[in-house]
């Protein structure tokens, strides 16, 4: 499934108008890495869901550079990860749009929340 999503469906979604897209810097490259995302603004800070958690390769250049970007409606946002373990996924699931959270459970094998502070 993660081939069949870096192959075919995350650039399809990345040029979808309005899909929320995280860019964070490649831990080795150096490269900018944009990935589509779901979740939700709350104020000033972006919730989210990682399906695969720590094996996700966003999750990965979080880790070695918290540094990221968020594009939220066409506008791009400054904005700083934190990978949240200790937060119960599920339950942020439910507080985060209903498409995008029912393919997370769907397909999730090891949940975790990320919270993105804005600048």
């Amino acid at each position: 499934m993660t081939a069949f999503q870096r192959r075919i469906g995350n650039p399809i979604l990345l040029r979808m108008p309005g899909r929320v897209v995280l860019e964070t810097t490649g831990r080795r490259s150096g490269l900018p890495r944009r990935t589509p995302i779901g979740g939700r603004l709350v104020g000033r800070v972006f919730w989210l869901v990682s399906e695969y958690g720590e094996k996700s390769q966003y999750v990965r250049n979080i880790r070695a550079d918290a540094r990221v970007r968020v594009r939220i409606r066409g506008r791009w946002h400054a904005g700083v990860a934190h990978p949240m373990p200790e937060d119960d996924a599920k339950a942020r699931l439910r507080t985060l749009p209903t498409v995008n959270s029912a393919g997370v459970r769907l397909l999730g094998t090891d949940l975790l929340t990320v919270r993105i502070e804005l600048t």
